[in-house]
Order: structure tokens, then sequence, then C-alpha cells
């Protein structure tokens, strides 16, 4: 539940007024429908007491119906004010907490983000913000606006009536309801969260489905995943019967209680009445208030559907939101001969474990290349990683331009250092397109100078050209295909380092030599640092260090 507040808090903070507005206009919306059935109640019961005694000749209906009328039509505008206003600032709040819930991804270490799986993870930030979405329009302005409502009707009641039906409003209002909401959601809780688990596999399973079908089919795994689709579908709809179980369970101890709280406000004001303590006008105000006030609690039964979402979705959220707030960088970066030095550099896994590596010192001039060597696993790819900021050395010295990489404004990293990864990051589109992710502004010469470096052009001339297009994930290039084209983007980004890893996977010999000496001829003043596997990487270097 803390989580949950926090993040209520973060929501309504960023829209202060909007949401006070939303508020003002919420107990407007109630006050008028309980003020507007408490008169009908009082002026239907005065108007025939009047003419029981003879008096209807001289009551004034004008006023009463005036009045009357100004609530019917004010609770219609207030509430479509209420409706407009809230829902419009909830958007504005959600879409504020989108960026600064992808902002804080992607200032996670990176050891987070590699854990995370791009389908699973996108499909959970999708269902808990629109789980989210929930928080200030059917839970907090709600339940804000019905307490003060009731509360506010208790002390008119005990003014206007008898403190006795104002108590058993209070009581029966004011307690019942929190008390089943507690209760609800705490047994709502758990089937709530099977819910939402159900629902996510099958959105992961279904996705899995569609991207991988051609693989699934030929190797004979379509009918298990099909089987896995439907527990996904027998879990959630499990979880979803429960909690619209329960939610029917409270709204029928709501409207048992609401009924509760209209007999015995009937049955004090009938008592008052012959005593002749209050007129029958006076107890008809005690028995429509109450009457009324079931609208106030109405939002226990939607909200208890929806918390235990909410909290889960809380709890994911605010973890995510950490690193959302971090400042830029403002060192200096000056120039230097040796754009990238290291200096007895060590990095751990863990804080008090053992060295990944042994301590390493090197330096990458402008126009050398550097291969690191070494067993698959050593750290190659680590050293890579520390090169662009995503990890910090545990000991050690390594600095680009004068500073350590994870303090240099992402400006200007982005803008002076290129990275190829072992797994090529290709999109659904055009050829063009993909190469254009590192270069908007590069004109189609620039594209086609990129891909004869690596040797791609006559491939893609083949294809069709620039508008050929590519699947999800580069669907329709070989492996090796789809690592050139990765080569030949970052080409296009001109950068004055290179981190390339393992850039020759999936060629053979001869092009391997070729494509290298491309992008040598492509950048020639860059600084390369290669985690080499292949002999031809290796023969490329200016320098070898070996990492062990």
């Amino acid at each position: 539940m803390k989580n949950l507040l926090k993040l209520a808090l973060l929501l309504l903070n960023g829209e202060k007024k909007a949401f006070a507005q939303g508020m003002a206009l919420s107990l407007t919306v109630l006050i008028m429908g309980i003020a507007l059935l408490s008169l009908s109640g009082w002026f239907i019961t005065a108007a025939a007491a009047a003419g029981l005694i003879g008096l209807g000749t001289v009551f004034n209906v004008f006023g009463p119906s005036a009045m009357v009328r100004f609530l019917a039509l004010g609770r219609t505008v207030a509430r479509y004010g209420e409706r407009l206003t809230t829902h419009d600032a909830t958007l504005r709040a959600l879409s504020n907490l989108r960026i600064r819930l992808l902002n804080g991804v992607l200032h996670a270490p990176y050891r987070q983000l590699e854990r995370l799986r791009a389908s699973v993870f996108l499909n959970r930030v999708t269902a808990d913000i629109d789980a989210l979405d929930g928080l200030a329009l059917r839970l907090l302005i709600p339940g804000i606006a019905g307490l003060a409502v009731i509360a506010l009707t208790a002390i008119a009641v005990g003014l206007l009536v008898d403190p006795s039906i104002a108590l058993v409003i209070l009581i029966g209002y004011g307690f019942g309801p929190t008390f089943v909401f507690l209760v609800g959601q705490s047994l709502a809780q758990r089937p709530s969260r099977r819910n939402e688990a159900g629902m996510q596999a099958l959105r992961s399973r279904v996705i899995d489905l569609i991207t991988v079908r051609e693989e699934l089919i030929a190797f004979g795994r379509i009918r298990h995943t099909q089987e896995s689709i439907n527990k996904a579908i027998a879990y959630q709809s499990h979880g979803q019967n429960t909690v619209e179980k329960i939610e029917r369970q409270t709204g029928f101890c709501l409207e048992m209680m609401g009924w509760g709280v209209v007999a015995l406000s009937l049955a004090l004001g009938a008592s008052l009445t012959q005593s002749g303590s209050i007129s029958a006008a006076q107890a008809a105000i005690g028995v429509f208030a109450a009457l009324a006030l079931s609208e106030a609690v109405a939002p226990v039964r939607r909200a208890l559907a929806e918390i235990g979402q909410m909290r889960s979705a809380a709890k994911r959220v605010i973890p995510l939101l950490a690193d959302a707030d971090v400042e830029p960088s403002n060192v200096i970066v000056d120039g230097t001969d040796a754009p990238l030095v290291a200096d007895a550099l060590v990095v751990k896994r863990e804080p008090i474990g053992a060295p990944l590596f042994a301590p390493l010192s090197f330096r990458v001039r402008p126009g050398e290349t550097v291969a690191l060597t070494g067993r698959s696993g050593s750290g190659k790819s680590t050293v890579l990683l520390m090169v662009v900021g995503q990890i910090t050395p545990s000991d050690g010295k390594l600095s680009y331009k004068g500073s350590a990489p994870h303090l240099v404004p992402t400006e200007i990293l982005t803008h002076t250092v290129a990275m190829v990864p072992q797994r090529h990051a290709l999109v659904a589109g055009t050829i063009a397109e993909n190469l254009r992710l590192a270069a908007p502004a590069a004109s189609d010469g620039d594209l086609w100078d990129a891909l004869e470096a690596t040797q791609l052009a006559d491939v893609i001339r083949a294809k069709g050209g620039m508008d050929s297009s590519l699947g999800f994930r580069g669907v329709g290039l070989s492996g090796g295909e789809a690592r050139r084209l990765v080569l030949a983007r970052a080409i296009l980004r001109k950068p004055a380092l290179l981190l390339l890893d393992e850039p020759t996977e999936g060629l053979d010999a001869p092009l391997a030599n070729v494509v290298l000496a491309g992008l040598r001829q492509a950048l020639p003043d860059a600084a390369f640092l290669i985690a080499a596997h292949r002999p031809e990487e290796v023969a490329f270097a200016d320098e070898i260090i070996h990492v062990a």
C-alpha cells in the first residue's frame, strides 16, 4: 500500500490544479445530488401535509420547484465538468509518468537492463500504466469526495433534522463501507494478482506465437504453444471470476448496508415525528439524504475490482522511477591525443567478489585499432560496456577524452562513440529506415557509401534497393547480411571511437578481411576497440590486449 500512496502523490503533484478542480466538481456533484433528493422529499412531504390541513392554496411551490430544477441542471453540468477535468488531468499525469518511467529505465544499471525481455517488459509497462489510470479516477477522488460528503451530510442532517439520524448516517455510510472495502480488498488481492499474471502470460505467449510461428511450425511445437496459451487463458479466467465474485458479494453488502441505513433513518424519523420532536417534512429530509448517499459509496465496488492490479502495478513501477531524475553531467571533456585510456582497469560482478579479469592497461589513439582477446566469458564485452559508461569500473582508471565514461554527458557519448554489440538490432521497415536510425539526415549517397564499405551494396540492390522491406527484427537478411547492415549503420554515425564486439561473426574469412578494411577506409581517423574472437579480427589490429 505504501508504493500505491507514493504513486498517488506523484500523480497528484504533477497536476495539482486540475485534480483540485476535479475534486471540487466531484464534491459539487455529490452535494447537489443529495440536496436534490432531500429537497424533493421535503417538498413532496411538506406539500402533502399542507394539503391535508387545508393550507395547500397558500403553500409556496415556486421556490422549492425552482431549486429542484437548479440542482438537477447544475448536477448535470458539474458531472460533465468533473469528468472532463479529471480524465484530462489523468491522461496528462499518466503521460508524464510514462516518460519518467522510461527515463528511469534508461538510467538503470546495465546488468538490470540486460535481464529485461523486450516483449514482456513492454507488455508489463503498458498493462501497469493502464491499471493506474483508475488510481485517481476511481479510487482517490471518489473516495475522498465520498467521505467528505458523508461527513457534511451527517452534519447537515444533525442540524436540520436530528443528531440521532445523523449518527446513523455517519456510522452506516462512513465506517461501514470502509470496513467492507478493507475486507474485500484483502480477499481480492490474491485472485487479482492471479488475474493480472494470467493476462500478462497470455499476452506474451500470443506475441511469441505470432513472432516465431515459422520456427514453431518447423520444430513441431505449435500445438504445445497453443496449449500453453489455453493454460494462460484458464489461469486468468479463474482469477477474474474470483474477483468478480468478491465484487458481487461486496456490492450486495453495500446494498444491504445502504437499505439498512435508510430503514433505520425512516424508523427514527417516524418515531421522532410521532413524539413531536420533528415534522414529517424534516423526517423526509433524513430518509432521502440517507437514500441519496448510496451514490457516494458506489465507487467502492469498482475500486475493489481494481485495487489489486493497482497495488501490483505500483510495486513494479516505483523501483523503475528511482533513476528517473538523474541530473545531466556537467563534466568538461577535453581533447587528448589518446581518446581512450585504461590504467589497471578492474571490474567485479559482485562488490566483494573476485575480479572478472586481471588489471588491464591500454591506450587507443585516433586511427589505431586495439583488439581485446581471450576466452568466451573473460570480460571482453564488459570492457566495451565500461567504455560507453554502462558499467562502472571496480578499480583502476578508465577515461574517455580525459573523463570517466560514466560521467561524460550522454549527448557527447552519443555523438562521438558508436558500439556494435554481438546481437544486431534491426527493426521492421525498409533498409533506408534501418540505416537512418543512426543518421536521420543522411543522403541516399551516404547510405550507399556505407553499404559499399561493408560489401552489402550489391546484396541490397538484388533485394530491391533501399526501399526493400525487412520483417520483424530484420527478417529478410541472413545473419551475416544483418551483421554488415548494422556495421554500415555504425559508419553513418562517423564516430571518433568505434567499439566492435566480434564484428565479423557469420562471415567467411575473405569477406571478413574485406569488411574490416572497408570499415577502416570509411573511418580513417576513428579509434577502433574490438572484442576479437576470430583470427581475421586479431590480425587486423595494431595492438593486441589479452583479457584473462
